[in-house]
């Protein structure tokens, strides 16, 4: 309710005192039955104009009531109205306004409970629709979400809910306005906050996404094997064609080997057959790296047995 009472009681004291005033000077003798009668007609006129006499901020809009009928809307600023015939019930504030509802245990359409809280932007349009068309705007907004909210959570599955709050704020805006454009109010928008789920269902849903990406992980292990293979494939024709490229890739790696100071090397038989580095005996001083000087003549003849071919 919109209050003026601050400067009515300005204006009643400043009546009262310019009446008492001037009676003083206009009636120089009287009785004390004329000085009562004098004081109460100055009260009271200074009661009538200091009520006539009405402020409205910026953003108000003033109801007025003439003998209980709508007279007009008033405001902002100052204006007058009649006292007793005119009446204010309400005062419109036309700015925007933001009203907080939530759903709590709606289930989804597929039976999921969620605790949804979202926000509401109105405006009233029209005033004089908003007075006289409902009771109380400011509940009935709030009542009406709250209901869309619920009508449309049931209508929604929850992974859509999750991914797509957008649209569920777009429909919202537009039911709750529907709803509302015959009481004078506009929604201008309408933002979910938060969605919230049990606790139990939280970690049913990291499990499964775990599950989701640790399947997608052996998905492209997979399609690595698989590339691998195809490679290797390619590369075993090449060779199946080329027995002098089998014969320095075998080379390659056993010098690779040696290389890293191995004690170990394990090499096929038919390679050391086709690398005629001595059968078993070679073998032997490789493996187990006996005959230091062995092995470094042969890293030795396998590096001058390279370097003509890569030449």
């Amino acid at each position: 309710m919109k209050s003026n009472s601050l400067f009515s009681v300005l204006i009643f004291f400043a009546v009262l005192v310019a009446g008492f005033s001037g009676t003083h000077f206009l009636v120089t003798s009287s009785t004390m039955f004329g000085n009562t009668i004098n004081s109460v007609c100055i009260f009271v006129i200074a009661l009538v104009v200091s009520s006539a006499i009405k402020i409205a901020d910026p953003w108000d809009k003033a109801i007025i009531l003439r003998l209980g009928k709508f007279h007009s809307l008033r405001g902002p600023g100052l204006f007058l109205i009649i006292p007793v015939l005119d009446t204010i019930p309400y005062w419109i504030d036309t700015r925007v306004i933001t009203t907080s509802f939530n759903a709590e245990k709606t289930l989804t359409k597929d039976t999921v409970p969620v605790d949804v809280d979202a926000v509401l932007f109105w405006k009233v349009t029209d005033p004089q629709k908003a007075a006289m068309e409902v009771a109380d705007y400011m509940s009935a907004i709030s009542l009406a979400s709250q209901t869309a909210l619920r009508d449309v959570i049931g209508k929604t599955m929850l992974s859509e809910m999750l991914a797509g709050r957008d649209t569920i704020s777009i429909i919202l805006q537009k039911i709750i306005d529907e709803r509302t454009e015959s009481w004078g109010i506009h929604v201008i928008s309408v933002e979910v906050k938060d969605v919230l789920i049990p606790r139990v269902l939280e970690n049913a849903m990291s499990m499964q996404a775990q599950a989701e990406r640790e399947r997608q992980a052996r998905i492209i292990l997979g399609d690595s094997e698989l590339q691998v293979a195809a490679k290797f494939g390619e590369a075993a024709l090449t060779y199946a064609n080329n027995p002098v490229a089998l014969h320095l890739r075998a080379m390659n790696m056993l010098y690779e080997g040696l290389k890293q100071n191995s004690t170990i090397v394990i090499v096929p038989s038919s390679a050391i057959d086709t690398m005629q580095l001595g059968g078993l005996a070679g073998l032997t001083a490789l493996t187990m790296g006996i005959g230091q000087e062995q092995a470094n003549k042969v890293n030795k003849e396998i590096k001058e047995s390279i370097t003509p071919v890569i030449e």
